[in-house]
């Protein structure tokens, strides 16, 4: 307890199921955690029921979680949270502070992050990464800052300056864009014949999670390599290895949330490996937006447009899923240009960005 403050960084109870009589704790911060991405992103795209985030902080061999929820003067007014990926000899924390605007400009966030780098330290972590999102805003003329790749830029607001007085470095910029799913859809159909022309030898092969045993093995492989292939700048991000039980797992915790996952492939014919991959994920209400989770094509199978292909399946494949749900959101690195390039001939457009942040403990 912080008595000048009058804020407790309360470390959040994990319930069982969401319905339970233990869980008031998990729902107020639910609620938080949605009002302020609402304020952030200024809608409510983002937000999530406590059943659906509720498995996400379950017990998980491949990322320990911590949280904690932020009360003052008896109300909860933010969360904190430091993620340790299990991967052997990993350095790494990931961390995330979000207040209501309301109880910003107090010193929480200060605290806060005292208890962000105590907890990273005490676990052998000394890289830590952040990342904070910025709406789109043609208008502003302010200072900006931009990462060492030389791609995008993101202005210098609170968070910004929050993270440059803390000592970290701003290591690449993301896009995040929005697709209108009905007005795309000719685009769509038109792009994905392009891509079935000059993708010969491989096919679409798509399954909604969980994933059949003759597929795991291939998409296992291929989650593996989001973390070597994926364009990450400066920031420093771990191989990931993942077999079919991790597979098992990670869907397992969609399942338990009641998401859909529609994971479309692309196959090599003569060899019958899968080689490119995207994934479309939606709540149990099929009203809501739906999110593009992760899009790779291995690298060395580039240039063949399997990435259009993927995508594009897919789009089209979801008007039978989620005939109802209006936009996708999904998420590029800005010097990714090769998928940023695709996202835009189909129709998504910049709604904002997120600066990725490092700093290295001494």
């Amino acid at each position: 307890m912080d008595t000048d403050l009058d804020v407790e960084f309360r470390p959040l109870h994990i319930p069982a199921r969401a319905a339970d009589s233990d869980a008031a704790d998990f729902a107020e911060m639910t609620r938080v955690r949605n009002e302020v991405y609402r304020e952030i992103i200024g809608n409510d795209d983002d937000a999530r029921t406590a059943a659906e985030l509720l498995p996400h902080f379950h017990p998980n061999p491949d990322e320990r979680r911590f949280m904690w929820i932020v009360v003052a003067s008896g109300e909860v007014v933010g969360r904190v949270g430091v993620d340790l990926p299990q991967e052997q000899g990993s350095r790494s924390a990931f961390w995330l502070i979000e207040l209501l605007r309301s109880h910003q400009g107090r010193g929480i966030g200060t605290a806060a992050y005292a208890l962000v780098e105590r907890t990273a330290r005490e676990h052998g972590r000394s890289v830590l990464q952040s990342w904070a999102f910025h709406a789109h805003d043609t208008s502003d003329a302010g200072e900006r800052l931009q990462p060492p790749t030389g791609f995008g830029t993101i202005p210098v607001d609170r968070a910004a300056r929050f993270f440059l007085a803390n000592g970290y470095t701003l290591e690449q910029v993301e896009r995040r864009s929005d697709l209108d799913l009905a007005a795309s859809a000719e685009t769509v159909d038109r792009l994905l014949v392009d891509a079935e022309r000059a993708s010969a030898g491989h096919r679409v092969v798509q399954w909604q999670a969980p994933t059949a045993a003759e597929h795991r093995d291939g998409y296992a492989w291929m989650k593996s390599r989001m973390s070597t292939d994926a364009p990450v700048a400066g920031l420093e991000i771990d191989e990931e290895r993942w077999d079919a039980d991790r597979v098992l797992r990670h869907e397992a915790r969609w399942r338990d949330a009641g998401m859909t996952v529609l994971i479309t492939a692309a196959q090599h014919i003569d060899s019958g490996r899968l080689v490119a991959f995207n994934e479309l994920v939606i709540g149990s209400d099929l009203t809501r937006p739906t999110h593009q989770e992760d899009t790779l094509v291995l690298r060395e199978h580039r240039g063949h447009r399997l990435g259009q292909l993927v995508k594009c399946a897919a789009l089209r494949a979801w008007r039978d899923i989620a005939p109802s749900s209006p936009k996708v959101t999904t998420y590029n690195a800005e010097e990714n240009r090769p998928m940023l390039d695709i996202n835009e001939a189909i129709g998504f457009r910049p709604v904002g960005y997120e600066g990725a942040w490092k700093k290295i403990l001494d």
